[in-house]
């Protein structure tokens, strides 16, 4: 009996220190500390992944978890290193492999659709992608025709191979002007190539890198709170690739654009842009709103179960007894996702899920009602109303509707517009 309580003892210490090593590992990577990442690919809805180790970081902010809780059967074969490459195949004229995502590991290579392991994989990689070596660097899919074919770039050292999808052939490429990738990916439709925590945008066809590159990768990819002092805070804030938390424009048509720690503003009448962080313009916020809407010259700013109230000005002015509960000032229960008001109305439209709520801002006490369902998002990012209509940004988009009213009964998407080009100007 002594010997088997040892025994549970042994294997309950055990267990501890192994969840312990775990815990700590995931503690320790920090995205923000500049990490090379092993691979990084997107997923079928847009959300990218970046590998590092054994570990995994979904979208652009937020902790390191083991990718195994993701991807099991990555760690069933021990003997393989971490992920080299990874990409997500997604060609409409290939049903087979469309929407899989592919990971290298030395010669393996894995296919999931769904987040479940295809039948017979893991494979050698000459197998599935014949021509192609083992212990690539990086590997990012090309559609036609960004590419003159349905294909996928592979990157080894100094080495490029243009897999062709349909055909299998391979075409060797010398890309001269950049560096050799650690891992690359494609998003929104543009080509990027990280080294170390730095990254260059490329052109798939021929390698060339145009602008001013290498840049930052936390400073775009990321949602960091503290950036070097290099960093270009406005080019950083209008380019980057990490969506938006809320927008809104005051009665002076200004708008306000919040992200993590910082935010945007663009003056009425001209299209000079500012950077600031939250910290320092709304002082008591700290950092990260969940939305944002004006009504009467003033800012509600939404904070998880909370309401700030500012009075908009320089500086901006916290009105005293703020913030209030969510559910006392709009009569609704916190968090919620989104926010607008439109133009001479006195109606704030509360976003929570795929639920829009109607909450009458003259009413005492306020609540919110007419409840109806979104149709079209599983969830809105960020919302603003103004003279042209409805803005509804999701990811790195936004979607116009001309009324509140359409855009609650669109059952059809209408033009996908880019947030970073064509509300801030961003070129690249």
């Amino acid at each position: 009996m002594k010997l088997l309580a040892h025994i549970l003892c042994l294997s309950l210490a055990l267990a501890l220190a192994w969840a312990h090593e775990h815990e700590h590992a995931s503690a320790v990577l920090d995205r923000c500390e500049g990490l090379e990442m092993d691979a990084v690919a997107v997923n079928d809805e847009g959300t990218p992944y970046f590998f590092k180790g054994d570990h995994l970081f979904k979208g652009f902010h937020g902790k390191a978890e083991l990718s195994n809780e993701s991807f099991a059967e990555l760690d069933d074969h021990h003997h393989l290193g971490h992920v080299d490459a990874a990409f997500r195949m997604h060609y409409e004229d290939n049903p087979t492999d469309h929407d899989h995502m592919f990971f290298f590991l030395d010669h393996k290579v894995f296919s999931y659709y769904q987040h479940k392991l295809e039948e017979g994989y893991p494979k050698n990689i000459s197998e599935v992608f014949p021509g192609i070596p083992d212990h690539l660097d990086a590997a990012v899919e090309c559609p036609k025709p960004e590419c003159d074919e349905d294909s996928v770039i592979f990157f080894k050292k100094d080495d490029i191979y243009h897999f062709n999808v349909r055909t299998k052939a391979v075409d060797e490429k010398e890309f001269k002007s950049m560096p050799n990738c650690t891992s690359a990916f494609r998003f929104m439709d543009h080509y990027y190539c990280f080294h170390g925590h730095s990254f260059s945008k490329f052109d798939p066809k021929t390698g060339e890198v145009h602008g001013k590159y290498p840049k930052e990768a936390r400073d775009y990819f990321m949602r960091c709170s503290k950036f070097s002092e290099e960093s270009d805070h406005v080019e950083r804030e209008r380019c980057s690739r990490v969506h938006l938390d809320a927008i809104t424009s005051d009665d002076a048509g200004n708008m306000y654009a919040f992200r993590g720690h910082h935010f945007l503003r663009k003056d009425e009448g001209n299209d000079t842009l500012t950077a600031d962080t939250i910290e320092n313009a709304f002082k008591e916020l700290h950092s990260e709103v969940d939305a944002v809407f004006s009504y009467e010259d003033h800012l509600y700013m939404i904070k998880d179960d909370h309401v700030y109230l500012y009075k908009v000005g320089e500086p901006h002015t916290h009105l005293e007894g703020y913030p209030k509960p969510v559910k006392e000032e709009l009569g609704i229960e916190g968090p919620i996702d989104a926010a607008f008001v439109c133009e001479d109305h006195h109606i704030a439209h509360i976003i929570k899920g795929q639920h829009i709520y109607d909450v009458d801002l003259k009413a005492s006490p306020r609540a919110a009602g007419n409840e109806r369902q979104i149709p079209l998002f599983k969830k809105v990012d960020a919302a603003m109303c103004g003279p042209g209509g409805v803005k509804v940004i999701v990811g790195n988009h936004f979607y116009h509707f001309d009324s509140t009213l359409v855009f609650v009964g669109s059952r059809a998407l209408p033009e996908q517009h880019r947030v970073s080009l064509e509300l801030f100007g961003c070129d690249h």
